[in-house]
């Protein structure tokens, strides 16, 4: 067991018998009263976003989560399939548990898997990934007073807001985020 003094962004509790993942925690002192720890918790399983306040020095359970750089090699129909590149164990990660970070994942890529008694958490991907833009439309410079954005459809399917000056078959930076265009790679 451990107290609300423990706690940190990435700390995975069980509450209630459900896992969350702390996005956020603040130590708050009011100015009448005792000190509380607010959080902003997402459950693991399902997304769900929560605000949960505990007061301070409140005993809380910490998940055991492993967490290990896989490759990632290809999607089926079971789901993501990535390799343990030290012993070559292949672990299928289901769609639900991938989420949004398929839109982000190119095969050979490099992802930190999070599990918890076997089972597979979530998915961390880089801060950044380099993808090419597939497909865009050429950028037309026309009256306006700032810089424009147009749409570009990336290698993995995803749509991001790219400047003018992109075109079909160059490598951009995308944040993984949320899926913002940083650069050119």
């Amino acid at each position: 067991m451990a107290t609300t003094n423990d706690i940190k962004n990435g700390t995975v509790l069980n509450l209630d018998g459900q896992l969350w993942q702390v996005q956020w925690f603040q130590h708050h002192k009011p100015g009448k009263g005792n000190t509380v720890v607010r959080t902003k918790i997402k459950n693991v399983l399902n997304g769900k976003v929560v605000d949960r306040t505990f007061p301070a020095d409140t005993k809380i359970e910490m998940a055991q989560v492993d967490r290990q750089d896989m490759q990632y090699l290809y999607a089926d129909a079971s789901g993501f399939v990535v390799m343990d590149t030290g012993t070559y164990e292949q672990l299928t990660i289901p769609e639900d548990v991938v989420g949004d970070a398929k839109d982000f994942m190119l095969e050979g890529m490099t992802v930190t898997v999070a599990t918890n008694e076997g089972n597979p958490l979530y998915l961390d991907l880089p801060a950044s990934v380099e993808l090419e833009v597939t497909y865009t439309e050429p950028g037309l410079q026309g009256d306006r007073s700032t810089g424009g954005t147009k749409p570009a459809t990336l290698e993995t399917g995803k749509q991001v807001q790219v400047p003018l000056f992109i075109s079909t078959g160059e490598k951009i930076k995308v944040s993984t985020e949320d899926g913002s265009y940083l650069g050119r790679a």
